[in-house]
C-alpha cells in the first residue's frame, strides 16, 4: 500500500474546506455526515454553502491564512484555481495539518475514498486513485450486501457494551456478540422487528450470557488448498476469521494467515522432513485442551484434510472429548494439477487449430 487506510476523530476537531463554488460544496456534503466543525474559507459563498453558515452548521472566514489550519483534523482545497489551490495547500503544509486538494493528486497528503454508510458502520473504499470505476462497482455490491438499518444494531451495542463487560465474564463475551451478529438478534433486526431484538439481547445480558452452545469450544480442519488464498472457500475464510487460535502447517502461506482476526494466536505445528518436533497424539491433545477453555479452534492443513492428513485422528479426539468439530474441505493439490495440466491441452489444442495449413 502507498496509503495507509484509517478514521479520523471528528468530534470537537474542525474541517478546513478552502473554496466557495460547487467542488467546495461537495466536500461539504461529504463532511456534512460528520459531527466535524466545518469551516468554509472563501471571499463569497455560492447559495448552498451560505446556507451552512446561516442555519449555524458551518463558519465562514474570508481571508486564507496559516492560522486557518491550525489544530485542523484536515482541509480541503477547492477554488478550481489552480494558483491558489497550491497556495493554500502549501499553508495547511506549513501547519501540519493534512490536506487533499481535488483534482491534484500530487498535491494531496489524504484522499477521500467512496464510502458505504450505515453509521456507526462504516466501509471505506479507494483504489489511491487508480481504478475510481472499480471502486463505484465495489461500493454498489456493499451496498446491497449491508442491510440498511445494521447500523442501528452496531449502536446498541456500543451503548450496552458496558453492561456486558460488567454482566458477563470475559470468556464469554466473544460468543455472545457473535450469537448478537450472527444469530437470532440480526436475523430479527434486519427484518425490522428491532424491539423484540433488544430485548432478546437484554435478556441474555440479565441472565449472563447464558446461550445454548454459546461459550462452547469448537474444532474446525480447514483445507487450505496448495497454499493460495483465493482458493479457500467462503466458509474457510469464515471460519479462519473466527478463530481464536489456529494450528498450521507448514506449507500454509503467510498471506492465508492474514486473512485470520489480528488477535487470533497461530501455532506451528508443522512437520519438517527428518523432524518431528510435533507428533501427532501431541497435536491432538492441544487442540482438543485449547477447545476445553470455549475457544474457537482452527487446524488450518495443506491440500484437502479428508484425503490423508490424518484429519480422522484428530476428529476421533474431538468427539471423544465431546467437543463439536467440522470439516471445511480444501482444494486437494492433485485437482490443481489435473486442472493445471487440461488447461495446457485447452491451450495446445487452441494452438494447433489456429496453426497456418
Amino acid at each position: 500500500m502507498k496509503a495507509f487506510p484509517m478514521f479520523i476523530r471528528t468530534t470537537g476537531r474542525r474541517v478546513i474546506i478552502v473554496g466557495g463554488g460547487e467542488q467546495a460544496a461537495q466536500k461539504a456534503r461529504l463532511l456534512l455526515r460528520t459531527d466535524a466543525q466545518l469551516v468554509l474559507v472563501a471571499a463569497a459563498l455560492d447559495d448552498e454553502l451560505q446556507r451552512l453558515v446561516v442555519t449555524g452548521r458551518a463558519r465562514q472566514v474570508r481571508g486564507l491564512t496559516a492560522q486557518v489550519f491550525d489544530d485542523a483534523a484536515m482541509a480541503f482545497v477547492a477554488t478550481g484555481c489552480p494558483g491558489l489551490d497550491a497556495a493554500a495547500q502549501a499553508l495547511a503544509r506549513a501547519a501540519r495539518c493534512p490536506v487533499n486538494v481535488v483534482d491534484r493528486p500530487e498535491l494531496c497528503d489524504i484522499t477521500t475514498p467512496a464510502i458505504v454508510d450505515r453509521d456507526p458502520v462504516v466501509v471505506a473504499i479507494g483504489s489511491e486513485g487508480t481504478a475510481p470505476v472499480l471502486v463505484r462497482d465495489i461500493r454498489t455490491g456493499i451496498e446491497r450486501m449491508l442491510p440498511p438499518n445494521i447500523g442501528g444494531l452496531a449502536a446498541l451495542a456500543g451503548r450496552l457494551r458496558p453492561g456486558v463487560a460488567h454482566a458477563i465474564p470475559r470468556e464469554g463475551r466473544r460468543a455472545f456478540w457473535a450469537w448478537v451478529f450472527k444469530g437470532a438478534p440480526r436475523a430479527a433486526w434486519v427484518r425490522g422487528a428491532e424491539r423484540a431484538a433488544a430485548r432478546s439481547i437484554k435478556d441474555a445480558i440479565g441472565a449472563g450470557g447464558r446461550l445454548e452452545g454459546a461459550g462452547t469450544g469448537r474444532i474446525t480442519l480447514v483445507g487450505a488448498g496448495p497454499g493460495a488464498r483465493d482458493l479457500l472457500t467462503l466458509r474457510a475464510v469464515e471460519r479462519l476469521q473466527e478463530a481464536d487460535v489456529i494450528f498450521h502447517d507448514r506449507q500454509v502461506d503467510d498471506d492465508m494467515l492474514d486473512l485470520a482476526r489480528r488477535d487470533a494466536e497461530r501455532i506451528f505445528v508443522g512437520k519438517h522432513p527428518g523432524a518431528h518436533p510435533w507428533p501427532q497424539d501431541r497435536i491432538n491433545r492441544m487442540i482438543v485442551a485449547e477447545a476445553r477453555k470455549g475457544r474457537s479452534v482452527v487446524r488450518l492443513k495443506s491440500g484437502d484434510p479428508g484425503i490423508l492428513g490424518r484429519a480422522d485422528q484428530e476428529i476421533r479426539a474431538a468427539r471423544t472429548a465431546g467437543i463439536p468439530v467440522e470439516l471445511v474441505p480444501g482444494v486437494a493439490a492433485a485437482s490443481t494439477q489435473i486442472m493445471a495440466h487440461w488447461a495446457n491441452c485447452d491451450r495446445e489444442d487452441s494452438r494447433q487449430v489456429s496453426a497456418p495449413v
